[in-house]
């Protein structure tokens, strides 16, 4: 009989001591974490750096998705931030459906009338010709990170973009095409590949006429 009062003792004071965690970890619960379950959240949205015509752009494609009705906000924007330094980009505000996409100047880009850049960040124009300048939204080309913000926000992954073989990002130093020189000219037209099966075609028929000759001055001398 005293063993079993003792057991029940000892259950009732473990479930006791239980009741608080178990009141916390209720508590916890009934929070609500938006996006979680996927009604309210901006997901699927993307950003891109990109080069045209040696200007660089951010394209954009902002996707809302808001099934209660959430969202307190209706404009979007784009954050970018080096960690001591940031910038804001308003994008505009959402269609109807909640999406909207675009493309808009890089910071520190501009272009003329006619859409030819006059101005890149990190570069200014001094005396008639383009030096490096710490200013102009110059640290937009390093390491930076960018959110996409409407109510909610997402973070996106975001750099400025590369030059390649057509497109520069940065004013020209040289005067010439970015990326093009003679050997990569020369490559494009083809010349150094449709001449090289001539020359060995055309050796090997000369060496096999100079065989046949002498065989065939061979057999008349015997």
């Amino acid at each position: 009989m005293k063993k079993s009062v003792f057991a029940r003792a000892l259950v009732a004071g473990i479930l006791l001591l239980s009741l608080p965690t178990a009141a916390h970890a209720a508590t916890e619960d009934d929070g609500y974490t938006p996006g979680v379950d996927g009604s309210f959240t901006l997901a699927g949205s993307e950003v891109a750096g990109v080069c045209e015509n040696d200007v660089p752009w951010i394209e954009y494609s902002v996707v809302l998705t808001d099934t209660n009705n959430q969202s307190t906000s209706n404009t979007a924007r784009l954050v970018l931030s080096n960690g001591s330094q940031s910038t804001t980009i308003q994008l505009g505000a959402l269609d109807a459906d909640g999406t909207l996409s675009g493309r808009i100047l890089w910071p520190g880009a501009s272009i003329a009338a006619d859409g030819t850049p006059t101005g890149w960040p990190g570069w200014a124009f001094v005396d008639g010709s383009w030096v490096e300048t710490s200013d102009n939204f110059a640290w937009t080309r390093g390491d930076i990170s960018a959110k996409v913000v409407v109510n909610p926000e997402i973070a996106v992954a975001l750099s400025y973009p590369p030059s390649n073989p057509y497109c520069s990002a940065q004013p020209s130093v040289t005067g010439e095409p970015a990326g093009v020189d003679g050997e990569v000219a020369l490559a494009v037209t083809g010349g150094d590949v449709d001449v090289l099966p001539f020359v060995v075609g055309g050796g090997a028929v000369l060496l096999a006429g100079a065989g046949l000759f002498a065989f065939s001055r061979r057999r008349r001398t015997n």
